[in-house]
C-alpha cells in the first residue's frame, strides 16, 4: 500500500524541474498542483521566475495543466492570465480529474508527469493512475484546515516509508 504514496522524484522546488529533463524522459506533458506547489496558497499570480518557467515548457513542446482542489474564481484568476487551461475542484485524490487532464492534453499515461506538494491528493492521486509523480516541498509553511490535517498523516507515512528504506531524501 506505502507504495502508492512513494513519488517517481522528489524536488525542492517546481522550478528545478527543467523541459531537457522531463524530455529525457519521455514527458510530454505536465499535470500540476497550484496552491504550495506553484506558488504559495494565498497569491494571486505567477512571480515571473514562474513564468519564465511556464514558457520555457512551452517553447519546448510540454503541455502544462493546473488541476486544483480549490474553487473556480482561485484557479481561473490565476491560470487564465498565463493561458494555462486548468481544472478547479478537482477531488484530487480521486483519478476523475487527473483522466480529464490526460484527456484534454491528448497525452498517454507515460507521457505525463503530476508535480505537487501533497502525498494524499497529488502523489497519491497520479500513482492510482500510473503516472508519473513528482512531490515538491511546499512553498508556503501555512496551510489550510484539510491541508494542516494531511499533513500530520503524510509525515506518518513518510516516517513510515523512512523505516522501510523506500525513500533517501532530507525533508
Amino acid at each position: 500500500m506505502l507504495h502508492y504514496f512513494l513519488p517517481s522524484q522528489f524536488v525542492k522546488r517546481v522550478l528545478d524541474i527543467t523541459p531537457s529533463e522531463l524530455k529525457e524522459k519521455g514527458i510530454k506533458g505536465i499535470i500540476t498542483d497550484l496552491d504550495n506547489t506553484l506558488v504559495e496558497w494565498d497569491r494571486p499570480s505567477a512571480p515571473p521566475e514562474l513564468m519564465e518557467w511556464f514558457e520555457n515548457m512551452k517553447q519546448e513542446g510540454i503541455k502544462v495543466i493546473i488541476v486544483s482542489n480549490n474553487n473556480k474564481k482561485r484557479v481561473q484568476s490565476f491560470a487564465e492570465p498565463l493561458g494555462i487551461p486548468f481544472i478547479f475542484e478537482a477531488r484530487k485524490p480521486l483519478t476523475s480529474a487527473f483522466q480529464k487532464a490526460l484527456s484534454m492534453m491528448q497525452l498517454r499515461k507515460d507521457e505525463v508527469v503530476v508535480i505537487g506538494d501533497q502525498l494524499l491528493t497529488d502523489v497519491f492521486g497520479g500513482n492510482r493512475l500510473g503516472l508519473n509523480t513528482i512531490l515538491v516541498v511546499p512553498v508556503a509553511q501555512t496551510d489550510g484546515l484539510w491541508t494542516r490535517l494531511n499533513r500530520k498523516i503524510e509525515r506518518i507515512i513518510l516516517n513510515m516509508m523512512r523505516k522501510k528504506g523506500m525513500i533517501y531524501w532530507e525533508e
